[in-house]
């Protein structure tokens, strides 16, 4: 059996109903060992890497609470050498594997596949002795600058909940605050989640920069193209707006298969039909993000380039940033992304300084603007969507122009144009005990203040 007809088996034992505890308890493990291979690859070498204590600590725990139980008792097999993890489920299947690629970090196979050929793991550039912000020479406000009063309302940062691992704050294009806790520091790489669907928004706006995709026009999915489908009226625009009106597995779409099982992308992507008119719903999915990625990879085959989200990346800095794709090559720019609190203050600032770095122009003038602009359905609750950002402006106390891109357990980047602030907050929470970004946005902008 093939690892593709493996994966239709999988792909049809998540989209039917539970026909047995024991098959469920199959799946739920499979699923496990590939988490615990995925997580510990890419904690142990994407970056300035982590040890197995702190990987047991942070990674392995707050997931999920069916797979939690079997993420925690299966044992990782870490062959350094090959830069490869190994996880055995059961003793009649190959074990579950994560493979280390280099600068797009770790690749995690298929139920039951062989470990592909390692391929070039070059690291990825050094820039530590380049000016602040492509490096990190003069990062950091000189002590006699002060900011004490920045200093004072984030003091007591577990006060607004949560376990924080970083937080940085930037006023004015320099660090004025950098704190790490639990042994992270500036070149620790920590997992995005969500966060990364706003980078997949940064990427399809340089396209547009270089006349290479319409967010206007319908996505370009092969796969909707036959006729009377009537997924081929989605535009790129809708994807990225959570509007597409596809239904998906879950109730936030939370992609186990892709995430957990090593399924393909584009497979896993494109097999949704359609529930609502598109452009009529807003439900946050992140197979939407998915597919407005994949609508510009075709855009960009279309005018002879490519989508290479690391040489992106690189040209601002954010070289301990690991975008992860499938076997198929296809990028995860839903969650798989693994970044440095620094990483994303330089995605902060591109988006602080409306698209210019270092006076060069990366994303339209109009940018900014788009994907922070309201458009159709909205989320119910304190915070707005635009186009693959959030938006704070319905948050008392914080500035009507604040915007940011958020990811699961507590990852918060934080622009706010106005006040030429920009928020790092990555962290570890978990259902119990999660960070009041609000509160905590309220204490800084107020600290700020300049009466």
């Amino acid at each position: 059996m093939t690892w593709r007809s493996t994966l239709a088996l999988l792909i049809a034992a998540v989209a039917l109903p539970a026909q047995a505890a024991d098959a469920n308890a199959d799946l739920n493990r499979a699923w496990a060992a590939g988490y615990r291979a995925a997580l510990t690859c890419s904690s142990l070498w994407n970056g300035a890497g982590k040890s197995l204590d702190a990987i047991e600590r942070d990674e392995l725990t707050g997931i999920y609470p069916e797979v939690e139980a079997d993420v925690r008792a299966l044992k990782a097999d870490v062959d350094d050498a090959a830069k490869q993890v190994r996880v055995r489920y059961r003793d009649d299947m190959p074990p579950r594997v994560a493979q280390w690629t280099g600068g797009e970090g770790c690749v995690t196979l298929p139920i039951g596949a062989s470990p592909p050929p390692v391929g070039d793991t070059a690291p990825r550039p050094n820039l530590d002795d380049q000016p602040w912000p492509v490096g990190d020479k003069g990062a950091r406000w000189p002590i006699t600058r002060g900011y004490s009063k920045f200093q004072l309302a984030t003091m007591a940062i577990e006060g607004f909940g949560g376990r924080t691992s970083s937080l940085l704050i930037v006023k004015d294009g320099r660090i004025s605050v950098e704190s790490y806790w639990g042994g992270h520091n500036r070149h620790t790489a920590q997992r995005t989640f969500s966060i990364a669907k706003s980078m997949a928004a940064t990427l399809i706006g340089h396209a547009v920069l270089r006349g290479q995709i319409d967010v206007k026009a319908p996505a370009a999915i092969a796969e909707w193209q036959r006729p009377g489908d009537p997924r081929a009226a989605i535009t790129t625009e809708q994807l990225m707006r959570m509007a597409s009106g596809l239904t998906s597995d879950t109730a936030g779409n939370r992609t186990d298969a892709i995430y957990m099982g090593g399924a393909s992308v584009r497979q896993w992507t494109v097999q949704w039909p359609l529930l609502n008119p598109p452009g009529t719903r807003y439900r946050y999915a992140n197979n939407d993000t998915l597919l407005a990625v994949q609508s510009l990879k075709a855009a960009q085959a279309k005018t002879g380039g490519a989508l290479s989200p690391g040489a992106f990346f690189d040209r601002i800095g954010m070289t301990r940033t690991f975008v992860e794709h499938d076997t198929d090559g296809d990028y995860i720019l839903s969650s798989q992304v693994w970044t440095s609190a620094r990483d994303l203050a330089r995605l902060g600032l591109l988006y602080q300084n409306d698209g210019l770095w270092n006076g060069q122009r990366l994303l339209p003038a109009d940018w900014r603007r788009f994907v922070t602009t309201p458009s159709g359905p909205q989320p119910a609750g304190m915070f707005g969507y635009g186009a693959g950002f959030w938006l704070l402006h319905k948050s008392d106390g914080i500035p009507a122009d604040a915007f940011g891109a958020f990811g699961n357990r507590g990852q918060y980047l934080i622009i706010i144009p106005s006040r030429q602030l920009v928020i790092v907050r990555q962290g570890y929470d978990d259902d119990k005990n999660r960070l009041d970004i609000a509160a905590l946005v309220r204490a800084i902008v107020a600290a700020d203040d300049p009466r």
